[in-house]
């Protein structure tokens, strides 16, 4: 299965939870918890508040070498949206890729997700802990602030 047989699935939409694809096509299923999506709100919040120009874009999918990946919150400029903005997946990272933290996301989880990001030309990768700690992610690994949005906080408070 591909992301477009997805998409058009009538069994597989308004479902309560994230699905994504792995490389051999198979619907990995995420259910979220309120608290998952109050931080993705607020994270959307933030960004539309420091970057004037671009998007921001929840529950953006991806394509990637392993498959459709969709990240919790995007934000993309306005260039880089013209690309994607009539894609089903997007063949194209946005600029900024967030994920929030569930009880089922391992570690090792985290960093093939990056890796994948970064590889689709991602700038930067953040993850939002349980707890609203930010961390901020280059190709080269970890940084102490976003360097596309210098001013982000480092908790999100919900």
């Amino acid at each position: 299965m591909n992301w477009q047989e997805v998409c058009e699935q009538r069994n597989l939409q308004n479902l309560p939870f994230k699905i994504e694809l792995n490389k051999r096509g198979q619907i990995i299923m995420s259910p979220a918890k309120v608290y998952h999506s109050a931080y993705q709100g607020e994270i959307e919040y933030f960004l539309r508040s420091l970057l004037k120009q671009g998007k921001t874009l929840p529950e953006c999918a991806i394509f990637t070498r392993d498959g459709t990946k969709v990240a919790d919150v995007v934000w993309v400029s306005k260039k880089r949206f013209s690309i994607i903005k009539k894609e089903t997946e997007c063949s194209i990272a946005p600029e900024i890729c967030i994920e929030v933290l569930s009880s089922s996301n391992t570690e090792d989880e985290m960093v093939e997700k990056r890796k994948l990001y970064f590889e689709q030309k991602a700038e930067e990768v953040w993850i939002c802990s349980q707890e609203g700690k930010m961390k901020f992610y280059n190709p080269f690994g970890q940084i102490e602030k976003s360097n596309l949005v210098p001013k982000f906080p480092h908790k999100i408070k919900i």
